[in-house]
């Protein structure tokens, strides 16, 4: 019995030391989003379907993310006048301000380095949507056959949407509040660890 109990001790403490080493999986991608005031808002349709008004800031991030609410947001300026400022207005056209955010070298795919984040301003048809605003301004395009956006500006070379383990959180300003403690799962493996020892040091006791 006190065997056994040292055996489930040690394994709770190998237990408990993986926990602080897990990686969650997340998918690299190109996130959409549409600028709503002062924020990001991560965009309801993809950019193939989306059709912004003259006037409009929409947003593209490449990073690894677990989902749409752990996904990072474009950084950067974000202002329509200022991104649009070198390009007048004109009949029977829109204007469209995109931030496009390579993202970090962190969340770059292995060998590929990420391009400066840059803006620029798509003067399009009235009725094009967000992808062919892109297209106007960030050739080339890259698509898998399912019409997802895998690479803006040819980056990144190869990949789409592959799940891969992240390696770290985002930014400090982009954490969720579940990132301020520790998780559950520790915090129930210490407690499996300190119960587990006491098991044992009573059956030692108990034995003597």
């Amino acid at each position: 019995m006190i065997r056994r109990a040292l055996l489930l001790f040690l394994a709770s403490l190998l237990l408990c030391a993986g926990a602080g080493q897990a990686q969650a999986a997340g998918y690299r991608y190109w996130s959409f989003w549409e600028r709503d005031g002062d924020h990001w808002v991560y965009a309801t349709q993809g950019p193939s379907l989306a059709r912004p008004s003259d006037g409009d800031v929409q947003g593209f991030r490449f990073a690894v993310s677990e989902d749409s609410a752990n996904a990072a947001r474009p950084r950067g300026k974000a202002d329509f006048a200022t991104i649009c400022a070198k390009t007048p207005a004109q009949d029977g056209r829109k204007r469209v301000a995109l931030v496009i955010d390579f993202g970090t070298p962190a969340d770059a795919p292995g060998g590929e380095t990420p391009p400066a984040a840059r803006t620029a301003c798509a003067r399009v048809s009235p009725d094009a949507t967000t992808a062919e605003a892109l297209a106007a301004v960030a050739k080339p395009l890259r698509y898998d056959t399912d019409a997802l956006l895998c690479a803006i500006s040819g980056y990144p070379e190869k990949g789409c949407g592959e799940q891969v383990s992240q390696r770290q959180k985002p930014a400090a300003e982009e954490k969720s509040p579940s990132d301020d403690g520790p998780s559950l799962g520790l915090v129930a493996g210490i407690a499996v660890v300190v119960f587990l020892g006491g098991a044992a040091i009573w059956q030692v006791r108990r034995r003597g």
